[in-house]
Protein backbone atom coordinates (compact mmCIF):
# COMPACT_ATOMS: atom_id res chain seq x y z
CA UNK A 1 0.00 0.00 0.00
CA UNK A 2 1.37 3.41 -0.88
CA UNK A 3 1.57 6.07 1.80
CA UNK A 4 -1.86 7.66 2.13
CA UNK A 5 -2.52 11.36 1.79
CA UNK A 6 -4.88 13.13 4.15
CA UNK A 7 -4.83 16.81 4.98
CA UNK A 8 -1.64 18.87 5.06
CA UNK A 9 0.36 16.10 6.75
CA UNK A 10 3.17 13.77 5.72
CA UNK A 11 2.31 10.33 7.05
CA UNK A 12 4.97 7.68 7.68
CA UNK A 13 4.58 3.94 8.34
CA UNK A 14 3.94 3.81 12.10
CA UNK A 15 6.48 1.08 12.75
CA UNK A 16 9.20 3.31 11.26
CA UNK A 17 8.54 6.12 13.75
CA UNK A 18 8.11 4.39 17.13
CA UNK A 19 8.85 7.66 18.94
CA UNK A 20 5.44 8.88 17.75
CA UNK A 21 3.63 6.11 19.63
CA UNK A 22 2.97 5.51 23.32
CA UNK A 23 4.64 2.35 24.64
CA UNK A 24 1.40 0.28 24.86
CA UNK A 25 0.56 1.29 21.28
CA UNK A 26 4.04 0.32 20.00
CA UNK A 27 3.77 -3.04 21.73
CA UNK A 28 0.31 -3.80 20.29
CA UNK A 29 0.64 -2.37 16.77
CA UNK A 30 1.99 -5.57 15.23
CA UNK A 31 1.47 -5.67 11.47
CA UNK A 32 -1.53 -3.33 11.51
CA UNK A 33 -1.28 -1.17 8.36
CA UNK A 34 -1.08 2.17 10.13
CA UNK A 35 0.68 5.47 9.51
CA UNK A 36 1.79 8.10 11.99
CA UNK A 37 2.56 11.80 11.93
CA UNK A 38 3.90 14.32 14.44
CA UNK A 39 1.62 17.22 15.31
CA UNK A 40 1.65 20.21 17.62
CA UNK A 41 0.42 18.70 20.94
CA UNK A 42 -1.56 21.89 21.54
CA UNK A 43 -3.64 20.92 18.51
CA UNK A 44 -4.41 17.35 19.57
CA UNK A 45 -8.07 18.06 20.30
CA UNK A 46 -10.17 17.04 17.32
CA UNK A 47 -11.60 20.38 16.20
CA UNK A 48 -8.26 22.20 16.47
CA UNK A 49 -6.40 19.35 14.75
CA UNK A 50 -8.86 19.15 11.86
CA UNK A 51 -8.88 22.92 11.32
CA UNK A 52 -5.09 23.31 11.43
CA UNK A 53 -4.17 20.30 9.33
CA UNK A 54 -7.10 20.39 6.88
CA UNK A 55 -8.46 17.00 7.89
CA UNK A 56 -12.24 16.54 7.54
CA UNK A 57 -14.05 15.94 10.84
CA UNK A 58 -15.69 12.91 9.19
CA UNK A 59 -12.19 11.38 8.83
CA UNK A 60 -11.43 11.74 12.53
CA UNK A 61 -12.46 9.05 15.02
CA UNK A 62 -12.43 9.70 18.74
CA UNK A 63 -11.75 7.12 21.42
CA UNK A 64 -13.57 7.67 24.69
CA UNK A 65 -13.16 5.50 27.74
CA UNK A 66 -16.31 4.64 29.62
CA UNK A 67 -16.65 3.16 33.08
CA UNK A 68 -19.64 1.06 34.03
CA UNK A 69 -20.74 -0.57 37.28
CA UNK A 70 -23.13 -3.33 38.22
CA UNK A 71 -23.42 -5.14 41.54
CA UNK A 72 -20.04 -3.89 42.72
CA UNK A 73 -18.31 -4.99 39.51
CA UNK A 74 -16.44 -2.38 37.49
CA UNK A 75 -16.06 -2.41 33.68
CA UNK A 76 -13.96 -0.18 31.45
CA UNK A 77 -14.42 -0.05 27.68
CA UNK A 78 -13.21 1.98 24.74
CA UNK A 79 -15.76 3.52 22.41
CA UNK A 80 -14.80 4.64 18.89
CA UNK A 81 -17.02 7.19 17.16
CA UNK A 82 -16.51 9.63 14.33
CA UNK A 83 -15.98 13.22 15.40
CA UNK A 84 -19.20 14.06 13.57
CA UNK A 85 -21.22 11.61 15.69
CA UNK A 86 -22.43 11.30 19.26
CA UNK A 87 -22.17 8.00 21.13
CA UNK A 88 -25.29 6.62 22.82
CA UNK A 89 -23.52 5.96 26.13
CA UNK A 90 -26.61 5.61 28.33
CA UNK A 91 -28.50 3.47 25.82
CA UNK A 92 -26.72 1.15 23.39
CA UNK A 93 -23.33 1.16 25.11
CA UNK A 94 -24.67 0.67 28.65
CA UNK A 95 -26.92 -2.18 27.52
CA UNK A 96 -24.19 -3.86 25.47
CA UNK A 97 -21.82 -3.82 28.45
CA UNK A 98 -24.55 -5.09 30.77
CA UNK A 99 -23.95 -2.39 33.37
CA UNK A 100 -26.45 -0.51 35.48
CA UNK A 101 -24.54 2.78 35.69
CA UNK A 102 -22.14 4.19 33.10
CA UNK A 103 -20.17 7.38 32.64
CA UNK A 104 -17.07 8.66 30.94
CA UNK A 105 -14.03 7.47 32.89
CA UNK A 106 -12.34 10.08 35.05
CA UNK A 107 -9.29 11.58 33.32
CA UNK A 108 -6.82 10.31 35.95
CA UNK A 109 -8.31 6.80 35.81
CA UNK A 110 -8.20 6.72 32.01
CA UNK A 111 -4.56 7.82 31.90
CA UNK A 112 -3.44 5.45 34.66
CA UNK A 113 -5.38 2.47 33.29
CA UNK A 114 -4.23 2.88 29.69
CA UNK A 115 -0.65 4.11 30.06
CA UNK A 116 -1.51 6.77 27.48
CA UNK A 117 -1.81 10.55 27.55
CA UNK A 118 -5.22 12.12 27.92
CA UNK A 119 -6.24 13.48 24.53
CA UNK A 120 -4.25 10.79 22.75
CA UNK A 121 -5.88 7.60 24.05
CA UNK A 122 -6.43 5.05 21.30
CA UNK A 123 -7.93 1.55 21.17
CA UNK A 124 -4.62 0.04 20.06
CA UNK A 125 -2.76 -1.21 23.14
CA UNK A 126 -5.53 -1.00 25.70
CA UNK A 127 -5.69 -3.55 28.53
CA UNK A 128 -6.49 -6.97 27.04
CA UNK A 129 -9.76 -7.47 28.94
CA UNK A 130 -11.32 -4.20 27.84
CA UNK A 131 -14.08 -4.34 25.23
CA UNK A 132 -13.55 -2.05 22.23
CA UNK A 133 -16.84 -0.84 20.80
CA UNK A 134 -16.50 0.52 17.26
CA UNK A 135 -19.37 2.43 15.73
CA UNK A 136 -20.40 1.04 12.34
CA UNK A 137 -19.77 4.47 10.77
CA UNK A 138 -16.10 4.28 11.88
CA UNK A 139 -15.68 0.80 10.43
CA UNK A 140 -17.22 2.00 7.15
CA UNK A 141 -15.40 5.36 6.97
CA UNK A 142 -12.26 4.34 5.11
CA UNK A 143 -9.20 6.26 6.29
CA UNK A 144 -9.60 7.73 9.78
CA UNK A 145 -7.29 9.61 12.10
CA UNK A 146 -7.09 8.31 15.68
CA UNK A 147 -4.90 8.95 18.69
CA UNK A 148 -1.42 7.45 19.04
CA UNK A 149 -1.34 7.26 22.82
CA UNK A 150 0.44 10.63 23.02
CA UNK A 151 -0.81 14.12 22.24
CA UNK A 152 2.11 14.95 19.94
CA UNK A 153 1.07 12.61 17.11
CA UNK A 154 -1.80 10.87 15.35
CA UNK A 155 -2.32 7.52 13.60
CA UNK A 156 -4.01 7.07 10.22
CA UNK A 157 -5.57 3.74 9.28
CA UNK A 158 -8.62 2.25 7.63
CA UNK A 159 -11.52 2.28 10.10
CA UNK A 160 -12.22 -1.35 9.22
CA UNK A 161 -8.89 -2.28 10.86
CA UNK A 162 -10.30 -1.18 14.23
CA UNK A 163 -12.96 -3.89 13.92
CA UNK A 164 -10.15 -6.47 13.79
CA UNK A 165 -8.63 -5.49 17.14
CA UNK A 166 -8.87 -8.04 19.96
CA UNK A 167 -12.15 -7.62 21.88
CA UNK A 168 -13.57 -5.30 19.20
CA UNK A 169 -17.28 -5.32 18.42
CA UNK A 170 -18.89 -3.24 15.69
CA UNK A 171 -22.26 -1.78 16.66
CA UNK A 172 -24.64 0.98 15.65
CA UNK A 173 -23.78 2.99 18.73
CA UNK A 174 -23.77 6.58 17.57
CA UNK A 175 -25.76 9.05 15.55
CA UNK A 176 -24.77 12.26 13.76
CA UNK A 177 -24.21 15.07 16.25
Amino acid sequence: MSTPVLGKLTWQPALEVPELLAEPVRAALGDLPAYAVAIDPGLADTAAFCAEYDVPMAASANCVIVHGKRAGESTYAAVMVLATHRADVNGVIRKHLGVRKISFAAQDDAVESTGMEYGGITPIGLPAAWPILVDQAVADAGLVVIGSGIRASKILLDGAELAKLPNATVLELASPA
